[in-house]
């Protein structure tokens, strides 16, 4: 009877958790913030801690699971609607790199010390302190560089070269199967998709992945 128990409580408790989660949003799974974090863990402890406890049946699952998420969402609510909450309740980036300087200050109160600083610039591709002009040490534990001049890469627009228009690839296929959502949004038909396979001597179900753009039409990766 436990493995039945298990198996019908551990359905509950990961529905649950996937309705949670689409209610939430993505900031669950992305960790925005050190609150989201520790809220994605206890949820998980939750469930996990309940599916061996034989005293916990599964409306405690659901109303923990419920209440929680209540908790989170009212959370969420208030950081959206009042503007001052959100240091406290979120945090705020901290700047501990300015104009080419290390701010001892702000490293101490972020609890950062020089080896983790340079863990998190060389994540960047900076393996130099002496390339940084700023840093932000952001709320989910990541930092963002802003180089010296110097050591940034040059835009087209710097090149002088002339502007074109661009454009997102759209997949077409993967594992073997047609996304057809995606053919509707491309101004290739079926019959030109199928054309296309024919002429490179392939079928659908030969294809890993092909996506599409207005240039360079139809590119096709086989298995």
């Amino acid at each position: 009877m436990d493995f039945v128990r298990i198996f019908l409580e551990s359905c509950v408790g990961f529905s649950a958790l996937f309705v949670l989660t689409k209610v939430l949003g993505k900031s669950q799974i992305t960790q925005i913030t050190a609150f989201d974090f520790i809220a994605a863990l206890v949820l998980g402890e939750l469930v996990g801690n309940a599916l061996f406890d034989k005293e916990v049946g599964i409306p405690m699952i659901l109303f923990a699971v419920t209440l929680w998420g209540v908790l989170i969402y009212t959370t969420e609510w208030v950081t959206n609607k009042f503007r001052r909450t959100r240091k406290i309740l979120e945090g705020a980036p901290s700047l501990v790199i300015r104009r080419g300087q290390i701010q001892k200050d702000v490293l101490k109160k972020a609890k950062l010390d020089m080896n983790q600083l340079m863990h998190l610039l060389r994540d960047e591709g900076v393996f130099s302190i002496q390339e940084v002009e700023y840093a932000v040490f952001e709320t989910n534990g990541s930092i963002n560089v802003l180089p010296k001049y110097r050591y940034q890469t040059p835009k087209n627009e710097d090149l002088g070269f002339t502007p074109q228009a661009v454009e997102m690839p759209i997949a077409i296929i993967t594992d073997g199967e047609i996304i057809g959502e995606n053919v509707d949004e491309i101004t290739w038909g079926y019959d030109d998709l199928y054309d296309e396979l024919n002429r490179q001597q392939l079928t659908v179900e030969d294809v890993m992945y092909a996506e599409w753009t207005q240039k360079s039409g139809l590119y096709v990766m086989p298995y």
